[in-house]
């Protein structure tokens, strides 16, 4: 072999040996693909976040107003077998609550007028009679001076509240007009979601194969079933409630009974957990002017009449119509106001009910064994031990034969 090709060879070979051998340890194709998916995960999570918390006010004034139209569909479903559109008696069913609703505050405003009014003319008569009765109760030796001293404190307290109350009035004002703006939306939704509830269904279920189709359609009869027996059953509570009220009112003659009992009986049932406490201290604050001890009989007959609300009423018509425990529904709305605050805590029980209703008619449960069913014998040993007693007995009646 001639010395240029030996030398070939060798730088040939010196050269292959010094290359660093491609055994696959560079990048595998799928890694880059891998990390911008994870990375476009994450920014679509960011993304969601963020536009949740943009429209957490839209999605809450969606909550109550599918709430709202659950409610009236049973009416506007009633009103629209007899004949009447579903436009016309989402309408009427609309005017008879706005109607309702003014009434209410038009009663509570002439009330707390009356009484503001009541109020300024005899707070001379009131301060000397709240003395007498604290210096005889607790005999204790205060004054109208002393009296008089606290008076001034505390309207010197609320003059700069409402002093700084003044000077956020943009805010104030704002707000207020936010307010009218989501009780509008609320109507608007609450309308087209009650006028337009079969169509809105079937649009949704066009989407889904139709087994799918026939789960939605029942979870959406279960609620609004549940919602309507929830609305249903609180405005017969709150019926005998005010009924009740008006009762002992009238016979302990306090003037606006009525209001009082309206007062009582609509918030105590539709305002969630708190409500028997708000709606019960604006008649004991009423009667505390005219006097203690009609106070004292006001707080005892609120007391008295919830437990047999609890334990009697509450029972026997929320059984067909809701079917849930107290403990659970005190749980569910614990839950909702943790989760979405008033508007958690307004939509907790009827939907724990749905959700109840929903999973009962597709878990299956079973018949549970009784500790007389753990201690006796099985069937098929019963049976045979009666066999065994009947052959006993046979023989034994045959050989004295």
């Amino acid at each position: 072999m001639p010395a240029e090709d030996e030398n070939n060879t060798i730088e040939t070979t010196t050269t292959e040996t010094t290359q660093p051998a491609d055994n696959g340890a560079g990048m595998p194709p799928w890694l880059l693909r891998a990390f911008l998916l994870a990375a476009a995960t994450v920014a679509g999570l960011f993304a969601a976040f963020w536009i949740l918390q943009r429209v957490q006010g839209l999605l809450a004034v969606l909550l109550v107003s599918l709430f709202l139209a659950f409610a009236i569909e049973p009416a506007v479903n009633w009103l629209s077998r007899r004949g009447m559109r579903r436009g016309p008696a989402t309408g009427l069913v609309f005017l008879a609550l706005i109607t309702f609703v003014i009434a209410f505050g038009w009663t509570l405003g002439a009330l707390l007028v009356d009484q503001a009014t009541t109020l300024v003319q005899n707070a001379p008569d009131y301060v000397d009679r709240v003395v007498e009765w604290i210096n005889s109760t607790f005999r204790t030796d205060l004054s109208g001076t002393d009296i008089q001293q606290y008076a001034t404190d505390w309207s010197s307290t609320l003059e700069n509240y409402l002093s700084g109350l003044a000077g956020n009035v943009w805010g104030i004002g704002t707000a207020a007009v936010g307010a009218v703006f989501q009780a509008l939306g609320i109507l608007l939704f609450t309308y087209y979601f009650a006028a337009d509830g079969p169509r809105f269904r079937h649009t949704m279920c066009s989407l889904l194969p139709p087994q799918r189709q026939r789960h939605v359609l029942r979870a959406w009869d279960i609620a609004v079933e549940k919602t309507g027996g929830y609305i249903y059953s609180r405005g017969l509570l709150a019926l005998f409630s005010t009924l009740a009220h008006y009762l002992i009112l009238r016979v302990l003659d306090l003037p606006s009974a009525f209001a009082l009992a309206l007062w009582v009986g609509v918030v105590s049932q539709f305002i969630p957990t708190v409500g028997t406490y708000l709606a019960g201290a604006l008649p004991v604050i009423v009667a505390l002017v005219h006097g203690p001890s009609t106070a004292l009989w006001i707080l005892g007959f609120i007391v008295l009449y919830q437990q047999f609300e609890n334990y009697v009423l509450q029972p026997r018509i929320t059984a067909t119509t809701m079917d849930m425990h107290p403990a659970v529904a005190f749980g569910a709305v614990l839950a909702g106001a943790a989760l979405l605050g008033a508007t958690g805590a307004l939509l907790a029980i009827p939907v724990t009910a749905t959700v109840q209703a929903f999973s009962s008619a597709y878990i299956r449960r079973y018949e549970v064994e009784t500790d007389h069913d753990r201690t006796a014998p099985p069937k098929q040993h019963r049976k045979w031990a009666r066999q065994l007693t009947l052959r006993l007995a046979n023989r034994s009646s045959s050989a004295e034969g």
